[in-house]
C-alpha cells in the first residue's frame, strides 16, 4: 500500500490522542493495545507531531561488543531508510535491563536526520538533548543519560519490543507530547477522511463548556448524547466488525 507524502502531512496535523480516538472507531484491535506506555516519553513536547516508518534496530551498552560499535553499523542502518515507504522513525530496543547508557546523541540524530529521519524512540536513555532540539528532531526517551558506554547495535529491521508495543519494520508511527502509537496501514486513508469530523463531534460538546453560556447538566447530557450519536454513525461506516 502506497501512502503518499500529503497523507503523512495530514496525519501530523493531528494529535497523538485523536488518532488513538479515531482508530477506536475502526474496532481493528483492543483499545489497550497499539500504543507505548509510560516508559517511554516525548523530550521535546512543543514540537509537531512525529509521522514516519519504523526503522528497526535492537542496542546494549553494558559490555563490549565482538566487533563494531554504533557508529560502524550506521551505512547499514542509513540504508535500511531507502527500502522504507516514506520518512524514517528510528525505533531502538535497548536490552540492557536497566538501561546502561545514551542510545543516541547529536552525531547520530544529525546524520539520521540528513538521510530523511524525522524521528527516534527508544526505552533507553538520550544525552545532547539541546543540541538534538536545535536539530528540530523529535526524540521519545526512557532516560538521560551522559555517556555511550559500549554501545552497539544488535540488529537491524527485526521485530523490537519498546515500551510494551511491538514494533515491526515499516510499521506506520506517529508521536507528540503525549507519546507514540502506530497506525494500521489499511485504515490509513479512512482516517485521514474521517478525523476532521471526530473532531468535528467532539466541538459539539467542547464548543458549550468553553463558551461564556450559563452552564446546566441538562444542556451537557443533551450535547453528549448528540456526540455518542454522532460518534456511533462513524463508527458505523468505518468499524471491521460489521456491527
Amino acid at each position: 500500500m502506497t501512502i503518499t507524502q500529503t497523507t503523512l502531512d495530514t496525519l501530523a496535523t493531528f494529535d497523538s490522542p485523536t488518532i488513538c480516538n479515531v482508530i477506536e472507531l475502526f474496532e481493528v484491535r483492543p483499545r489497550n493495545t497499539g500504543y507505548m506506555d509510560h516508559r517511554v516519553q516525548c523530550n521535546f513536547p512543543e514540537f509537531e507531531p512525529m509521522v514516519g516508518f519504523a526503522a528497526t534496530a535492537c542496542f546494549r551498552s553494558d559490555a563490549p561488543p565482538v566487533g563494531g560499535d554504533a557508529y560502524g553499523s550506521l551505512q547499514a542502518q542509513l540504508a535500511q531508510f531507502q527500502e522504507l515507504p516514506g520518512p524514517a522513525v528510528v525505533v531502538f530496543q535497548d536490552i540492557d535491563d536497566p538501561a546502561v547508557s545514551a542510545v543516541f546523541g547529536e552525531v547520530m540524530c544529525s546524520t539520521y536526520q540528513a538521510y530523511g529521519s524525522v524521528g527516534l524512540v527508544t526505552n533507553g536513555g538520550g544525552r545532547d538533548l539541546l543540541q538534538v532540539k536545535a536539530l528540530g528532531y523529535n526524540v521519545f526517551t526512557g532516560s538521560t543519560m551522559v555517556a555511550h558506554a559500549y554501545c552497539h547495535i544488535l540488529h537491524l529491521g527485526l521485530p523490537v519490543r519498546v515500551a510494551g508495543l511491538m514494533v515491526n519494520q515499516c510499521d506506520l508511527l506517529h508521536g507528540d507530547a503525549n507519546g507514540v502509537t502506530n497506525i494500521p496501514l489499511d485504515i490509513v486513508e479512512e482516517l485521514v477522511d474521517i478525523t476532521p469530523e471526530f473532531l468535528a463531534a467532539e466541538d459539539i460538546i467542547m464548543d458549550y463548556v468553553k463558551s461564556d453560556e450559563h452552564k446546566t447538566v441538562e444542556e451537557f447530557t443533551r450535547r453528549r448524547l448528540e456526540f455518542q450519536d454522532v460518534i456511533a454513525i462513524l463508527r458505523s461506516r468505518v468499524s471491521r466488525t460489521g456491527n
